[in-house]
């Protein structure tokens, strides 16, 4: 089901980040499309999630979903580091019309692998569509530990792939291996979607393809069919975006700023998220020329 590219979409804000900014952000989803993108991620951390109101992250959802219009799959970010947050806003998604939900793993109170057992298992009795559980250690503090994954496999039948977002192929490995073969696993970080995809990830979903949707799209298709050496060409040539988008600052701070700077969308953020610095933004500059995208 979730095999390919699907972008964690940026969430566009006018007036210094006052309001959401639903013609631009209509206008992203357009370009995702045309591209060939197989799905789109509204409202996760990329999306800024944590600093929208209940009201306004529910509202980016339902125009995601509307807005696509079944060009390809919307997998709604639901998660929270409570229990009944995470199904309210998973409800609120699957009433929205949305083909998947998006969850984290709770962040800051640091429950114990049972309570990330617990906290899924609740989370996929209230709901019917497909869930993608998140495992982002450098966020969360902790990681949803394989055998986890394996007893939510085995119990949640709507629980059907994971976003990993670890830095490890070897965690990867272990996966792969302890799943069932129909159970999905997709690259949470694009400098390591070609080596995750090596050991049995089946795509990605990206921040950078909010900028490079086609290049994209082109790197997880040539892997999925084999064709190591057309995606290592891509992987080499934009490894240095993919780097600087994790080096330069927290995301979603320089895929906004790039946004910008290639005329998508204004560069807006919410605080606690402030611009970059005069320097990094004329690294990114740099790079992005290089790259010929702005």
């Amino acid at each position: 089901m979730f095999a390919g590219t699907h972008t964690a979409l940026v969430t566009p804000f006018t007036g210094h980040g006052h309001s959401v900014d639903a013609h631009a952000f209509c206008g992203l989803i357009d370009k995702q499309f045309e591209a060939g993108i197989s799905g789109v991620v509204p409202v996760g951390t990329t999306g800024e999630s944590p600093t929208l109101s209940h009201e306004e992250h529910v509202r980016v959802i339902e125009l995601a979903v509307q807005h696509t219009a079944k060009r390809g799959l919307v997998i709604a970010g639901t998660g929270s580091n409570s229990t009944d947050e995470a199904i309210t806003l998973t409800q609120a998604a699957e009433k929205a019309g949305a083909d998947a939900a998006l969850l984290v793993a709770p962040y800051y109170n640091k429950p114990s692998q049972e309570g990330l057992f617990q906290h899924y298992k609740l989370i996929a009795e209230a709901s019917e569509i497909p869930l993608m559980l998140y495992s982002i250690p450098g966020r969360c503090g902790i990681a949803i530990e394989v055998d986890t994954v394996v007893r939510l496999a085995e119990n949640c039948p709507n629980i059907r792939a994971l976003k990993e977002a670890g830095g490890s192929v070897e965690r990867v490995n272990q996966l792969r291996a302890a799943l069932p073969e129909d159970f999905e696993i997709l690259s949470g970080d694009d400098s390591l979607t070609l080596p995750f995809m090596s050991v049995g990830a089946c795509g990605v979903v990206s921040v950078a393809s909010n900028l490079i949707p086609g290049p994209m799209v082109d790197l997880v298709k040539a892997m999925n069919e084999a064709r190591l050496g057309d995606a290592q060409a891509l992987h080499r040539k934009f490894y240095p975006l993919f780097a600087a988008f994790l080096k330069l600052d927290t995301n979603p701070v320089p895929i906004k700023t790039a946004m910008s700077l290639a005329g998508h969308c204004e560069s807006d953020l919410r605080l606690p998220m402030v611009p970059m610095t005069e320097d990094k933004v004329a690294e990114l500059k740099s790079i992005l020329a290089e790259l010929g995208i702005a």
